[in-house]
C-alpha cells in the first residue's frame, strides 16, 4: 500500500477529501492518505512541500504556481474547484473604513509570503488602481491571527475566503466591505517531484477518486445540511456557496488557466518572464 501525507485548509472545499478516506475510497486502490490540516493555508503548505513534511497537497492555483516557478520541487497533478474563490475583504470593526478603496496605503494582514491572502492582496491593489510596491504587510500565521491582527490594530486589512470567515462577521469581530474574485480555478492538487516520478499512476488514480466523491456530494440532497454542520455554517451561506462552486469534475486540465495565471503574476511583478519559459513542463511535468 502506498502510503502519502496530503495537507489542506480545514474548510468546506475540503470535504471531499474527508469522504473519501472516512469511506475508504482509497484503500480500496492500495492508497493510505494520512490528512493534515493546515490553517495557515498554501504558505504552509509550500513548506510542507519544500520540507518533505508533505507528499501532496491541496492548495490555490496562484500560490502553488508562482512556488513552483520559484524553484519549489513539485508538479501540478490537476485543478480541484474549476470555480474561482471568493475572497472577502475585512477591515477593523467599527472603523472608518467603509470599502475597499479605504484601504489604500494601509498594512494588510497575510497569512505567510506567497499564501494566496498575500498574492490576492496584490491582485485586488491591481484592480483599485494601486502602486504595487507601496503595499504593506504583516505576517500573522492564519485566520485567527488576521482577525487578532484587525482587533489590535496591526492591520488594517485581511483578505480570506468569504464563507469561512463570515461566522467571525457576524460574531463582531469584524466588519466586511467587499469580495475579490480569483480570474482562474482556485484550488490544485500538486505533488512533490519526487513523490510524482515515482508515484504517477496511484496519484492520477488518487485524483479521479476525490474528484468523483466531489461530483456525488454536489449531487447529493443532504449536502447543505452535512456541510453546515461539519463546518459550522449557516444553511443558507452554504446554499450559496455550494451553487456557485464546481469541482473539476471531469478531471480534465485546460493549461490556459496556468497560463493566465502565470501571465497575471508576471503582471503583478511577482515572477519574471523567464521564469515563465517551459511554463508546462515545470507545471505539469510530462503527462
Amino acid at each position: 500500500m502506498t502510503k502519502l501525507r496530503i495537507g489542506g485548509v480545514p474548510e468546506h472545499f475540503n470535504l471531499p477529501w474527508r469522504l473519501a478516506i472516512e469511506e475508504g475510497l482509497f484503500k480500496k486502490a492500495g492508497l493510505y492518505l494520512h490528512w493534515e490540516d493546515m490553517p495557515g493555508g498554501t504558505g504552509q503548505m509550500t513548506r510542507g512541500l519544500a520540507s518533505n513534511s508533505l507528499d501532496v497537497a491541496v492548495l490555490l492555483t496562484e500560490g502553488i504556481t508562482k512556488s513552483i516557478l520559484d524553484g519549489l520541487p513539485a508538479k501540478i497533478l490537476n485543478v480541484y474547484v474549476n470555480s474561482p474563490l471568493r475572497w472577502g475583504v475585512h477591515v477593523p470593526k467599527g472603523g472608518d473604513i467603509q470599502q475597499i478603496a479605504d484601504l489604500k496605503g494601509k498594512t494588510f494582514a497575510i497569512s505567510r509570503t506567497g499564501s494566496g491572502s498575500h498574492l490576492m492582496s496584490y491582485v485586488m491593489a491591481h484592480e483599485q488602481g494601486w502602486e504595487l510596491h507601496n503595499l504593506k504587510f504583516n505576517i500573522v500565521g492564519d485566520i485567527f491571527g488576521g482577525l487578532w491582527a484587525l482587533e489590535n490594530n496591526e492591520a488594517q486589512a485581511f483578505l480570506w475566503e468569504r464563507y469561512t470567515t463570515k461566522p467571525y462577521v457576524e460574531q463582531g469581530k469584524c466588519d466586511y466591505v467587499g469580495d475579490v474574485v480569483t480570474p482562474w480555478p482556485c484550488f490544485c492538487i500538486a505533488v512533490r517531484t519526487e513523490v510524482y516520478e515515482q508515484n504517477k499512476e496511484v496519484l492520477h488514480q488518487m485524483v479521479q477518486i476525490v474528484l468523483k466523491r466531489a461530483e456525488k456530494l454536489k449531487k447529493d440532497s443532504q449536502a447543505m445540511e452535512r456541510i453546515a454542520w461539519r463546518y459550522n455554517l449557516k444553511l443558507d451561506d452554504v446554499r450559496a456557496w455550494l451553487n456557485q462552486t464546481d469541482w473539476n469534475y471531469e478531471g480534465k486540465i485546460d493549461f490556459a488557466d496556468f497560463q493566465k495565471t502565470a501571465d497575471y503574476l508576471e503582471m503583478l511583478k511577482l515572477i519574471t518572464a523567464a521564469q515563465k519559459e517551459n511554463l508546462k513542463e515545470k507545471l505539469l511535468g510530462d503527462d
